[in-house]
């Protein structure tokens, strides 16, 4: 007896002292695999993560990390049935209940299937995500310093940035434009007002009857013809307020995802040509091939979108020839016919280029409405 009691003890003093480790999932670990993992830990600390390698980042939902038992190789049930406290109740025979175990366990094989299938593809579509994320971020912070290579076309950078240039302009016009409007309709809101008291004044007083009805009768009808000017301004606003918020506005998004291919192809390109340098094993050709699907992908996107760019910006430079001189025509005839107090060619202005003045109160609201 105090032979196996001194054996125990020094057994159990051995396990005291000795040193075990284990990792995340129970399983012990030899020293050199500790090494091991340090070392991925600090290359992926100081050089980023391996995009390619995408088997370690599938291995959360495709496949087993080490230790952990996959639910499906469990067998039987979770729960077992206990015969001392079943009491009176029946117990089914062996035969009895067993197509309807078989029924329900198929259906749950099936929908766990279906579930996990849409686990498995939404994961996919994050995991694209992100490595197209990972590698357009790592494009574009070369770019700026200076150690990444970038496409350019010369000829269509200009046109953008021209068409950019342009866009800044015309808003200016349009802002200036609608600034003249505000003005301009005060203008005319003050002189009907004056024209309404004017009128009232020459009722009431008989001596200045005939000078205070003159007033009156001039500034009705430079209300009248502020108004028919009113409508020449407000068209021009609505077709420049056109061009620039929608024409170029729908070019410009082109324009976006123009360079948004721009920068995915040349992110794919530089992983390309990283991978061609690098040594030729049967891993790296796999690799390699993969990168070049990729690459040929995105290239055909960047010279699909830059086709549709360059068209874009030569149809919107005619289209806004087209529309500018019309616009600029109206313009100049409509202030000029107004200030020269030349009211027949003021209307014959707007008959020219089909603009319908709204009858006086037709933007306010009804009787109606007001209630």
């Amino acid at each position: 007896m105090r032979y196996h009691s001194s054996m125990a003890d020094s057994m159990m003093s051995k396990a005291a002292t000795m040193e075990i480790p284990i990792n995340s999932n129970g399983d012990s670990r030899t020293l050199a695999e500790d090494d091991t993992l340090e070392q991925d830990l600090q290359q992926v600390m100081v050089s980023g993560p391996n995009l390619n390698e995408t088997s370690i980042v599938s291995g959360g939902y495709g496949g087993t990390a080490e230790g952990i038992i996959p639910t499906s190789s469990i067998k039987g049930p979770a729960i077992r049935l206990n015969t001392n406290f079943v009491g009176n109740r029946r117990i089914p025979n062996e035969g009895q209940g067993s197509n309807m175990h078989h029924t329900n366990s198929s259906s749950s094989i099936t929908a766990d299937e279906a579930s996990r299938g849409v686990a498995v593809e939404k994961f996919d579509i994050v995991k694209k995500w992100g490595i197209n994320t990972y590698k357009c971020t790592k494009q574009m912070i070369s770019e700026r310093f200076g150690r990444g290579s970038r496409t350019v076309d010369l000829e269509l950078e200009a046109q953008i940035e021209v068409l950019r240039e342009t866009k800044r302009k015309y808003e200016n016009v349009l802002h200036l434009a609608r600034a003249l409007t505000n003005h301009f309709y005060s203008m005319v809101q003050t002189q009907h007002a004056l024209g309404d008291t004017f009128a009232d004044l020459s009722q009431k007083s008989p001596e200045l009857r005939d000078e205070f009805g003159y007033n009156a009768e001039t500034q009705k009808l430079l209300c009248k013809n502020g108004e028919t000017l009113l409508g020449a301004i407000n068209y021009f606003v609505s077709s420049i307020n056109t061009l620039v918020n929608k024409t170029m506005e729908d070019t410009l998004m082109t324009v976006k995802m123009y360079e948004n291919a721009r920068l995915e192809f040349d992110a794919y390109r530089a992983d390309l040509e990283e991978l061609n340098m690098g040594p030729r094993d049967a891993v790296t050709m796999a690799r390699i091939e993969a990168a070049q699907q990729q690459y040929q992908i995105h290239k055909d996107k960047y010279e699909r979108l830059r086709s549709d760019v360059t068209i874009k910006i030569k149809f919107l430079e005619e289209n806004k020839v087209k529309v500018m001189h019309k616009q600029l025509l109206l313009f100049h005839n409509a202030i000029s016919a107004y200030f020269a107090g030349n009211q027949q060619q003021l209307e014959q202005t707007l008959k020219q280029f089909n603009i319908k003045l709204k009858p006086p109160g037709a933007d306010k609201p009804s009787w109606l409405e007001e209630q």
